[in-house]
């Protein structure tokens, strides 16, 4: 299997799930991110001249054989503006991040076809489009999903390096940061395992040059000022002694949807209803694997995990089904 590199990596964590038709917020939020991490592995391939905390791209950077048509988008961005193109990492993270949308979405094409042909990604329809609501509307609903088994690798590794004793390479370091800015805290790690992350990050800006001049700078452009400010009441923000806010569940408001399932019977055990939503979720072009059964099946669609609440909806004639509720790690 081809390497990967850093924005290509996180682009499957970040675009899994995601709607491939429209911008939302919540991949917004991914795809600043992404265009973030192709600065990073540029400053990872020392790919910059630094001056004390200046940094100036080489110009021979583009000239590259085998610089991806992505990578040449955004960092063609900075040699239009050659006379400013110098600044610290911050300044260059947060140019990268923030593009205009129609940029935005240029750039999300680009890198999506990338790793479609890689087979990295595709388009499937929408977990949501199995929604009882949906289905009867007959709206047609596309999301990303990633690879499954890259997902899965680049997922435990990352954890695997951050919760365990031990180094921790600059490339995770740099996975974490993103990881932070984009939301995506919650998909990895527990609330225990969030606070020993904490501390790890903590120890890494104390010890860790690259986590000195990484993890103070923030990229985040106030996505949906209201759903920022429900957060910030709802939410508590862990912080270390630098300062650092780890948004942990931001934008999990938007990207947790319960989806009712109808099924065709009514059944009189749970394994013939689980039998017949894991049928129907099939159908639709979903994996599907039964991690627990029982009252309350757990099972994985794609690379997410939900609980399968039995459910019924009242309406002139009562509707059976489950409600597929996300399930954090716990």
């Amino acid at each position: 299997m081809t390497d990967l590199n850093l924005a290509q990596r996180f682009s499957i964590i970040g675009l899994n799930a995601q709607s491939s038709l429209y911008m939302t917020n919540v991949k917004k939020v991914s795809v600043r991110c992404m265009a973030a991490a192709v600065i990073l592995d540029a400053y990872l391939d020392n790919a910059f001249e630094k001056t004390g905390n200046r940094l100036t791209l080489h110009s021979d950077v583009l000239n590259q054989a085998d610089i991806m048509p992505y990578q040449e988008m955004i960092l063609k961005v900075f040699f239009n503006k050659q006379a400013e193109a110098n600044g610290d990492l911050k300044w260059w993270l947060k140019k990268a991040s923030s593009l205009s949308k129609k940029k935005l979405k240029s750039f999300e094409l680009t890198i999506t076809d990338s790793l479609k042909e890689m087979g990295m990604l595709e388009e499937i329809p929408s977990l949501l489009g199995s929604d009882l609501y949906y289905v009867s509307a007959g709206v047609a609903v596309k999301d990303y999903r990633s690879n499954i088994e890259e997902y899965s690798r680049i997922s435990e590794s990352v954890r695997a390096e951050i919760l365990e004793e031990g180094s921790v390479t600059d490339d995770v370091i740099c996975m974490i940061w993103l990881l932070r800015e984009s939301g995506c805290m919650h998909d990895f790690f527990s609330q225990n395992e969030l606070a020993k992350v904490n501390t790890r990050m903590n120890d890494l800006f104390h010890n860790t040059l690259l986590a000195q001049e990484l993890f103070p700078i923030h990229i985040r452009h106030g996505v949906e000022i209201g759903i920022k400010q429900y957060l910030q009441m709802k939410s508590r923000f862990a912080k270390t002694t630098v300062g650092t806010s780890i948004n942990f569940f931001f934008p999990m408001l938007e990207r947790s949807k319960a989806v009712f399932i109808e099924t065709e019977a009514w059944f009189s055990n749970s394994s013939q209803r689980l039998n017949d939503v894991v049928q129907r979720l099939e159908s639709y072009g979903h994996e599907v694997n039964v991690l627990e059964k029982g009252t309350i099946p757990t099972i994985k669609i794609d690379n997410l995990v939900y609980e399968a609440v039995p459910h019924v909806v009242h309406k002139q004639i009562p509707i059976q089904g489950v409600r597929l509720v996300p399930r954090l790690p716990v």
